[in-house]
């Protein structure tokens, strides 16, 4: 089981300003006309960051494709403004869990900083009789990348995410179209290799942004905005990452709360040990 992979779904942003040079009256003109629909596309994206931020909650219907097999999907409520936290269904083979789950979907939670995967009790071992298997985000991301993951500022909700706006080197409006129903205007936001440096102050730092963005040269958000001033879609790429997470209803959700400790096996050393073995 691949628990670097599993364990989260990836969060990567895009951002944007737009650098535009021509030369000549006709030149000029385009420019001035490119600068202002730019100011106009991040008019808009910069209230649905905010509106996003303000009802820090949405039921989510999140997809994680790491290019190394069958995508990851994630099902449910997922909160950022204490902090990131979700509870969500993913599917059990994709996500390689097999061994621990025989029921098709895995309940998984994210609350204080750690994942809670719903197992079946096993017969020996650290999860002997027990329904949740724990593993603090630090064993993925390391200390520093689990406080930037999980912080509300961080690079784990979808906010953090479209805070990174502000980095991109080209936007566009790219028309209406139809998504989940609704009706929607498509933007498109890229990073380039020269901005990526600012990207990981949006994202949360070094730590994190590396084990993000490997080798990638440039970053994109697509993102439909619908009626509301709210994505109704993002889908992010970087390299062979791609994340498309679809949003269902924003507004209160129940808070997420960790299973009881005595029905609780804690595997964060385990991994700890494992990633060291591996690096």
């Amino acid at each position: 089981m691949k628990l670097k992979h599993t364990a989260a779904w990836v969060g990567i942003t895009a951002a944007a300003t737009l650098a535009v040079s021509a030369c000549g009256a006709d030149g000029a003109k385009t420019a001035a006309k490119a600068v202002d629909n730019a100011d106009k596309i991040m008019a808009v994206l910069s209230r649905a960051t905010d509106r996003t931020e303000q009802l820090g909650s949405a039921q989510v219907k999140v997809s994680t494709d790491l290019g190394t097999g069958t995508p990851i999907a994630m099902d449910g409520t997922y909160s950022w403004g204490d902090g990131l936290a979700f509870d969500a269904e993913m599917d059990t083979a994709a996500a390689q869990m097999q061994r621990l789950q025989d029921s098709p979907k895995t309940r998984v939670l994210f609350v204080d900083g750690a994942y809670y995967y719903d197992v079946d009790p096993q017969p020996s071992g650290p999860l002997a009789g027990k329904e949740w298997m724990k593993i603090d985000s630090s064993a993925i991301f390391g200390d520093k990348g689990s406080q930037a993951f999980s912080g509300s500022s961080g690079g784990g909700n979808p906010a953090a995410a479209m805070r990174g706006l502000k980095y991109a080197s080209n936007v566009k409006d790219l028309g209406r179209e139809t998504v989940d129903g609704q009706s929607t205007t498509h933007y498109r936001a890229v990073v380039d290799k020269a901005h990526m440096g600012k990207f990981k102050d949006a994202y949360g730092g070094d730590n994190l942004m590396g084990s993000v963005t490997g080798g990638a040269d440039s970053m994109t958000m697509d993102i439909w905005v619908g009626s509301k001033d709210l994505p109704v879609r993002l889908k992010q790429a970087i390299g062979t990452v791609k994340v498309t997470m679809d949003f269902q209803k924003f507004g209160a959700t129940a808070p997420v709360k960790a299973p009881p400790a005595a029905q609780t096996g804690d595997l964060t050393d385990q991994v700890k040990k494992a990633q060291e073995q591996q690096g």
